[in-house]
């Protein structure tokens, strides 16, 4: 009976040992896309030449995760203009900047005819990324 007992825990053991064994994962969850959105402020639809509109920002994000790092970029549909960050960056067209804050003001110069300012989605690829 005692050997029994003793065969009897010794399998016990060894499937208890079994599954923590099965239950452990050595690869690592490495997620490299955070969802986020981008909100806006209503923004005036037309300026005049010269004319400067003050876009307000806010990057919402779903989670706060170690390194995730921000860029903005600048794409010029038409027209000429000049696109500032509040610091006084002035963005080039599709370049790619670097945005350390959440809440931040981008001011829209118009500089000819023809420009009209449209809000872009942050889901929009090439108006900002993520990386």
């Amino acid at each position: 009976m005692k050997k029994m007992k003793k065969i009897l825990a010794l399998a016990v053991w060894i499937a208890a040992l079994g599954l923590l064994c099965a239950s452990c994962d050595n690869g690592l969850d490495i997620q490299q896309a955070y969802t986020f959105s981008l909100e806006t402020m209503p923004v005036q639809k037309r300026i005049s030449v010269g004319e400067t509109a003050e876009i307000r920002c806010t990057l919402v994000r779903e989670g706060r995760y170690d390194g995730a790092r921000y860029t903005i970029r600048y794409f010029q549909p038409d027209g000429r203009g000049e696109l500032r960050m509040d610091d006084g960056t002035v963005f080039l067209p599709n370049d790619r900047y670097p945005l350390d804050r959440e809440v931040f003001r981008l001011r829209r110069k118009r500089n000819d005819n023809g420009i009209c300012l449209t809000k872009r989605s942050a889901r929009h690829p090439g108006a900002f990324h993520k990386y």
